[in-house]
């Protein structure tokens, strides 16, 4: 895979300040039952990075900080951790909201049959990836098959209540650009969702995210290998709103990495940009946020942030304009 970074480094993205930490987004280990083009972290059925026993300690040790509400899991597919269902138990009793980065074909692979019925009886929110309506598209991004899979999946979270609006089950699909351009405005496009899914399928959900593609990992390198990458940056440059960098999910929210280490964002997090200790220059740990003044350490940039500014602007929570 050919590595984006040299080409990203160099940037004039403006500085960007934290402040109040509330969302902690935690990535459980790059083990996935999908190869997706897109995938930023390039996971997949034989990655054996998956995080353990005493980094899940220390998530819940930090999930005791006042201002943090939300634990944002994600992987690979998170759910395929043997730590997952204990982590989402422990949090739970914590009053803190638990998001599953969920790729609905798990929810139906052999020894996941009652995932579906965990996530709904502990509340806990579903942000699945779904990056079109059209099967042909799905398919070709994800793998072939990957789209009935995705229905049938969909139809089980309805049966138990997710996606109907008179339920505490919410269900939220992600759409990701299917080639190197800019997501359509969220709003329409979740409109053309529900109306499709509805019509087809009997498919119910509450929102719809569009996140924007970054030009880093798996879909970096093949911008790279196809010729498009400057053709990219361009457009994502071209496209910069300075009205989005209020909304950047880097101002209240942090990644871990399945080792315990901090990140400003996911995307930075695979560019191996940790947050560096202010004290002794080291690689920030989870253990030692407790003790951190985060909001003193600047954000680390590059010309990937470009992506989160772009356009109607992109975060782990959809559009920002």
């Amino acid at each position: 895979m050919r590595d984006t970074w040299p080409l990203l480094k160099t940037t004039a993205f403006p500085a960007v300040k934290r402040t109040a930490l509330e969302i902690l987004q935690v990535n459980l280990g790059y083990l996935c039952n999908q190869s997706c083009l897109h995938c930023h972290v390039a996971a997949g059925p034989t990655r054996k990075e998956l995080m353990q026993q005493d980094n899940i300690q220390h998530i819940l040790q930090v999930l005791e900080t006042p201002s943090i509400h939300t634990l944002d899991l994600t992987g690979g597919a998170p759910e395929m951790n043997p730590l997952f269902k204990d982590l989402v138990v422990a949090a739970r009793a914590r009053n803190v909201k638990v998001i599953d980065r969920c790729n609905l074909t798990i929810l139906l692979e052999p020894g996941y049959e009652d995932m579906a019925e965990f996530l709904a009886e502990n509340e806990v929110e579903i942000v699945a990836s779904l990056p079109c309506y059209i099967e042909e598209n799905v398919d070709g991004q994800r793998g072939k098959g990957v789209y009935q899979k995705s229905m049938q999946a969909l139809k089980r979270l309805n049966q138990l209540g997710y996606g109907d609006e008179n339920s505490r089950l919410r269900l939220t699909l992600v759409y990701n650009p299917t080639g190197p351009f800019l997501p359509p405005p969220q709003e329409s496009l979740e409109q053309d969702y529900k109306t499709f899914l509805s019509k087809e399928f009997d498919i119910q959900f509450n929102q719809l995210f569009t996140i924007t593609n970054m030009p880093i990992a798996r879909f970096g390198s093949t911008l790279i290998s196809k010729g498009e990458f400057e053709n990219y940056m361009n457009l994502l440059k071209d496209s910069f709103s300075a009205a989005n960098l209020q909304g950047l999910m880097c101002i209240n929210q942090l990644s871990i990495d399945w080792q315990g280490f901090v990140y400003d964002c996911d995307f930075n997090q695979m560019l191996n940009m940790n947050i560096r200790n202010p004290e002794n220059r080291d690689k920030l740990h989870i253990r030692d946020i407790l003790n951190t003044g985060l909001e003193k350490i600047p954000v680390r940039i590059a010309d990937h942030c470009y992506g989160c500014t772009a356009g109607q602007g992109s975060s782990c929570g959809g559009a920002l304009a």
